[in-house]
């Protein structure tokens, strides 16, 4: 990769991997609801402004906008609310590695749904490498409290399923779509729907109060969603998939790192172990083809 490109991937890991501490600050005042609501606004005004400086070709058949719809909910709405719900009840570290396991999940549904894309002996060596490392994880939180932990952990591998499916849905679905309208339009639907269910089953409604709740929800709305689509985009362009994916080496590692450093989340054997076999697991999938 050129000099520009190692910027916008190590740009990118960055944000990925800080939205996890982002996240923990943000419920710690307000609910999830609320949390991803103003999320995916400051997304949505955040792209808005950038379709007037990239040029872009906005859909105009009925399918495509379901489409981008279903996708605003299972690739934005559904994972953001689950991870947003998780880490209210475990440490952002352990949300960052289980998130890693997207690209996992993505490869056991692929083999069933598409066809030039099947498990192989190398893919299987990385799942069973992936498992034990969440095993690892889940049962370092085996504690007092370990029903809410599990919950926790569970709402995590649950969004990474939901990342999962909706990168193999949109790769058979949305291969035509302008790639910033397929970042931008999910949002609209999104957010749309969580405003709508937000009074039922968030009471009471609370907007952020502190500044450090804005400053997280700004950052994870303009940077860890808008910036980060668009810099995701320019190096699926440049340098193609295989590399681009190469980037979930990177926010788990942050993710842990700014947890212990500035939330002051307790690094153990299990956590470090944990993230290596997942890691390596993904490592695995990306070095070569079977």
């Amino acid at each position: 990769m050129k000099f520009k490109e190692w910027v916008a991937f190590l740009v990118l890991g960055l944000l990925w991997g800080s939205s996890f501490l982002w996240i923990k600050i943000a419920v710690n005042e307000i609910g999830p609801f609320m949390l991803v609501a103003l999320r995916l606004l400051f997304a949505i005004l955040g792209l808005l402004i950038a379709t007037l400086f990239i040029p872009t070709v906005w859909p105009k058949d009925k399918k495509t906008w379901l489409v981008l719809s279903l996708l605003g909910i299972t690739n934005n709405g559904l994972p953001y609310l689950l991870i947003s719900w998780g880490e209210q009840y475990i440490d952002s570290a352990v949300a960052a590695i289980l998130n890693s396991t997207t690209p996992l999940f993505t490869m056991l549904i692929a083999h069933f749904w598409l066809s030039d894309d099947k498990i192989t002996k190398s893919r299987l060596l990385a799942l069973l490498t992936g498992f034990i490392g969440v095993t690892l994880l889940v049962w370092r939180d085996l504690n007092g409290n370990f029903q809410i932990n599990l919950l926790g952990q569970g709402a995590i591998l649950l969004a990474s399923l939901s990342y999962g499916w909706s990168v193999t849905f949109a790769r058979k679905t949305t291969q035509q779509v302008d790639p910033l309208i397929r970042a931008l339009v999910p949002l609209f639907g999104a957010d749309f729907l969580i405003w709508i269910i937000m009074p039922v089953v968030e009471k009471p409604i609370a907007f952020p109060m502190l500044p450090i709740t804005w400053i997280a929800v700004i950052w994870l709305g303009v940077l860890g969603v808008a910036v980060a689509f668009i810099l995701y985009f320019y190096l699926l362009h440049t340098v193609g998939p295989t590399r681009t994916t190469l980037v979930t080496y990177v926010f788990p590692l942050v993710g842990v790192l700014l947890g212990v450093i500035f939330l002051g989340e307790h690094l153990d054997w299990n956590l470090a172990a944990g993230a290596i076999l997942i890691i390596s697991s993904i490592a695995i999938v990306n070095r070569k083809p079977g």
